[in-house]
């Protein structure tokens, strides 16, 4: 990402897609990455991003113009949008600030139940009886929970819920930057529904709620509603301390089977 003008020219890495798409988590990390670099070191962390998927970008060289809405004592405030040959392909509002690693005051949120991570099934880059490969796991080490996995069987449970253990394949640890990727879990929930294909989003609101722990996360992605060719699903992040990191909502286009 290279500063220009208002904005920044940004290279789209075609290894952070699932096959020749581009991952929504990435993309809005990518435009929370510029909002960070403008707003400076006294709000060095995305704290919330609400992002409209207007046109599907291609890997390679992005425009990301950054317009300051407000820059407060605790808050700072930025529209950064993403362009490619003229388009506008990805919107974002973004608040950003300073997190920290103190446990939550109250919460209802507990951690999702999962087997340890050696008892989970690790998410090849070429899935078995995919029809195309998800380079994407090829940077992040995925690995779910083998009680929602009846849908490789072609028996979906049909509950709505995928749970799995994630973390970067670089041995980094999570940041609030790269947990807007694991806020967009791959497979869709839609693969436990039995609705198999893309499902490209609409709209993705991403909460992050303090640093996390060094570790692996869990992910818990579950369907709230599906219909009108719509479906919104909605994910939690603990991190390897079980406290909650990150929460978002998601809306995105589903191709329902016919009646």
């Amino acid at each position: 990402m290279t500063p220009r003008g208002d904005g920044y020219a940004a290279t789209l890495d075609p290894e952070w897609a699932v096959a020749d798409k581009l991952h929504g988590g990435y993309l809005l990390a990518v435009l929370a990455r510029a909002a960070v670099a403008d707003a400076g070191a006294a709000h060095p962390h995305v704290t919330a991003a609400g992002g409209a998927f207007l046109e599907a970008p291609s890997p390679g060289h992005a425009d990301l113009s950054v317009t300051r809405l407000r820059v407060g004592r605790s808050v700072a405030q930025v529209r950064v949008e993403l362009s490619q040959e003229g388009r506008p392909r990805v919107s974002a509002l973004i608040a950003l600030g300073r997190l920290d690693e103190s446990d939550p005051w109250w919460t209802a949120s507990e951690p999702v139940d999962l087997p340890p991570e050696q008892d989970c099934f690790p998410v090849p880059v070429q899935p078995p009886g995919a029809p195309f490969p998800v380079p994407l796991m090829g940077v992040i080490e995925e690995r779910i929970h083998p009680g929602h996995l009846a849908f490789a069987f072609g028996q979906p449970s049909k509950k709505g819920v995928i749970a799995t253990w994630q973390r970067l394949g670089d041995g980094s640890d999570w940041d609030p930057l790269s947990l807007l990727v694991a806020l967009d879990p791959v497979p869709p929930v839609t693969f436990d529904l039995g609705v198999p294909g893309w499902m490209p989003t609409i709209q993705l609101s991403a909460y992050i709620r303090r640093l996390p722990a060094p570790g692996p996360v869990r992910v818990r992605l579950a369907a709230t509603d599906v219909g009108g060719d719509r479906i919104d699903q909605v994910a939690h992040v603990w991190d390897d301390k079980g406290r909650l990191v990150a929460q978002s909502t998601q809306l995105a286009a589903v191709r329902l089977p016919a009646a």
